[in-house]
C-alpha cells in the first residue's frame, strides 16, 4: 500500500494499559504496514511523533507507546473514541524467507514491533526464539502474546532478576546459543535501546550471523524531506533507508552506539 503523507484522524477503538507508563491503542484501520515500519502519530494542536507499528493485520492497526515526552504524556490521556492522526507507513521492514529460524531480540517497548514480526513470520512457517528484556518484571511487554504464537520459544530477561534470566537479553541469547539449547539462527532481528543493539551487532558480526536492526533517530517528516534522521558518515536517511538496517550497514555508521542528534540537529551522546 502506498504511504500516506497527509495525516488523517481516526477514532481510538480500544485502549490497553500494558504497564504503568505504556499503553496500546487500536484503530479500526489498516495502513498496510509491514513489520518494522513506522507511522507518524499526530495529536492535533500538540505535536507529531514517529512510532513503530505494533500490528497491522489488514483490518486493524495498533501502536504501543511509552508516555515519556510532552506529546506522548498527553496522548496517554486519550480515551476510546478520541481522534488521533495517523500517516504512513514509512521506512524499511524486516525481511525473511519462509521456514527460516529467527532469533528476535526485544528491549523495552521494542517488544511490540517484534511481536508484529513473530506473528507475521510465524504465518510463513518460521520458527523463532524471542528474547524479551526489561529493567524489571513490571516493565515486560507482550509476554502473553508472544507465548501464544506457534513456533515461538520465549526467553525472558530482567536486569534485576525479578523475572527469568538475571541480566541482559543479549547475554541470555549468547548463553542459550553457546549451550546448544538454540541452533544457530538464520537471521537475528532486534528492536530496542541502541546500546543493546550495538552489543548485538558486534556479536552477530563476529559470529557471521546475518542480522537486521531497527535504529531510532529523530524523525520530523517521515519521508526523507527534512534530513533530520541522516546518520554519519553515510548520509542515509533512516526514515527512508531505515529504520530497519542490515548489520553490514550498521557497522559503517560511525555514530552508531555513540551519539544521535536532537530536534535541532545537535549531537547527544548515548
Amino acid at each position: 500500500m502506498k504511504e500516506s503523507r497527509i495525516p488523517k484522524t481516526y477514532p481510538i477503538q480500544a485502549v490497553k494499559q500494558e504497564t504503568a507508563d505504556v499503553q496500546t491503542f487500536t484503530f479500526n484501520v489498516s495502513l498496510g504496514a509491514k513489520p518494522g515500519q513506522f507511522v507518524m502519530v499526530w495529536l492535533p494542536g500538540v505535536d507529531e511523533v514517529p512510532m513503530s507499528v505494533a500490528y497491522d493485520d489488514g483490518k486493524q492497526l495498533r501502536i504501543t507507546f511509552f508516555a515519556v515526552s510532552d506529546m506522548t504524556k498527553q496522548l496517554a490521556q486519550c480515551k476510546e473514541g478520541d481522534l488521533v492522526g495517523l500517516r504512513g507507513p514509512f521506512g524499511t521492514h524486516y525481511e525473511w524467507e519462509p521456514g527460516q529460524h529467527l532469533a528476535l531480540v526485544a528491549g523495552g517497548y521494542g517488544a511490540a514491533p517484534m511481536y508484529f514480526v513473530a506473528k507475521t513470520a510465524g504465518a510463513d512457517d518460521c520458527t523463532m526464539d524471542v528474547f524479551v528484556g526489561a529493567r524489571s518484571k513490571e516493565h515486560l511487554l507482550y509476554i502473553d502474546e508472544l507465548s501464544s504464537i506457534d513456533g515461538c520459544t520465549l526467553h525472558v530477561a530482567t536486569d534485576d532478576g525479578s523475572e527469568g534470566f538475571k541480566g541482559y537479553n543479549v547475554t541470555q541469547m549468547q548463553e542459550v546459543l553457546s549451550s546448544g539449547e538454540m541452533e544457530k539462527p538464520d537471521q537475528v532481528f532486534a528492536c530496542g535501546p541502541e546500546m543493546m543493539i550495538k552489543s548485538l551487532s558486534s556479536f552477530c558480526a563476529e559470529e557471521k550471523i546475518p542480522s537486521q536492526f531497527s535504529l531510532e533517530r529523530y524523525m520530523k517528516c517521515g519521508y526523507g524531506l527534512c534530513g533530520n534522521c541522516v546518520v554519519d558518515p553515510l548520509g542515509i536517511r533512516l526514515c527512508k533507508d531505515g529504520p530497519v538496517v542490515k548489520n553490514e550497514t550498521c557497522l559503517k555508521i560511525t555514530e552508531f552506539g555513540k551519539y544521535h542528534r536532537d530536534h535541532l540537529g545537535k549531537k547527544q551522546e548515548f
